[in-house]
């Protein structure tokens, strides 16, 4: 009697990956206020820089996977209503999150951003018709108790920060937006498609603001210019990309939990990079953040 083949390994399928893409793009857009930290440009002009920079290696990425396709590389151009949203929701987000440091304090405007997934599980049902469970509301209620630890005890209220605040506010609405039309688009296009118009859409809206505002666009040094690259290859092409990528197999309710791992990337690349401290109560906050994701992260089928 002959005896059976042995089995072979189950090879791990696309979608496995998904949440270490959402861990890892959370990682590489929270670093992003370093490279901008080393930059002499201005605020728009660097952000301009983050999409813009990112463009050749995006298109590359497209036509790569249009290639694989086996579709004409002239579908890569083909905007459609949600692409165009995402990368408008995109280009408001960072104009209000710069106009939102300029006035009022780092710490009110980071956590205020972090509002952003309170909005997604919000209009997860309404706007693109997916349910959101108790488990990722119990994880949301954590992950917002671990930022106010982490980033929310240094809040101050002052009169002349309000209008700050409110850009901050703004900036949650226009990044909960996001999340929900690259969830959208991830329906009928691919990641690289999606995040290399989504791009071109915000490079051309930051490049008119930063023609419109800044004194100078182009950086006066090779450290500026390396911080540019850092941020567009990196935090942009990188973070944007895998973020994209993980909206295409992942709720986006789950999936905007992903702005508080910003949050504590920032403040461990402070903590190597530019000596900041890290207090017991940050590392609370951040321990919080992390066992609201656990909780919140979708179950696999039995």
């Amino acid at each position: 009697m002959s005896s059976a083949p042995p089995s072979t390994p189950p090879v791990p399928s696309v979608a496995a990956f998904a949440i270490p893409a959402l861990i890892l793009g959370a990682m590489a857009m929270g670093i992003s206020p370093i490279f901008v930290r080393l930059t002499d440009v201005g605020p728009f002009a660097s952000a301009f820089w983050r999409v813009g920079g990112a463009l050749p290696v995006l298109l590359a990425w497209a036509l790569y996977e249009a290639r694989r396709a086996g579709i004409s590389p002239g579908s890569v151009f083909r905007l459609d209503g949600p692409i165009l949203a995402s990368g408008l929701l995109f280009a408001g987000d960072l104009i209000f999150w710069h106009l939102a440091i300029l006035r009022t304090s780092v710490a009110n405007a980071t956590f205020l951003a972090t509002m952003a997934p309170v909005w997604v599980v919000l209009g997860s049902g309404f706007f693109i018709g997916e349910k959101v469970g108790r488990d990722v509301l119990a994880g949301l209620a954590l992950c917002l108790i671990g930022a106010t630890f982490l980033i929310g005890m240094s809040w101050q209220v002052r009169p002349d920060h309000l209008d700050g605040d409110l850009f901050g506010i703004v900036t949650s609405f226009f990044f909960g937006g996001y999340f929900l039309a690259v969830r959208a688009a991830r329906r009928t296009s691919s990641a690289g498609k999606i995040t290399f118009l989504s791009t071109l859409v915000t490079s051309l809206a930051l490049l008119l603001m930063a023609l419109a505002t800044e004194p100078r666009i182009l950086p006066a040094s090779l450290d500026s210019a390396a911080s540019l690259a850092g941020l567009a290859f990196i935090s942009q092409a990188g973070g944007q990309g895998l973020l994209a990528f993980a909206l295409g197999h992942l709720p986006a309710a789950f999936s905007a939990l992903v702005i508080f791992l910003e949050a504590i990337a920032a403040a461990l690349a402070g903590w190597l990079f530019l000596g900041e401290a890290v207090s017991a109560g940050q590392a609370i906050g951040g321990a919080l953040i992390l066992v609201g994701i656990f909780i919140a992260r979708p179950q696999r089928p039995r």
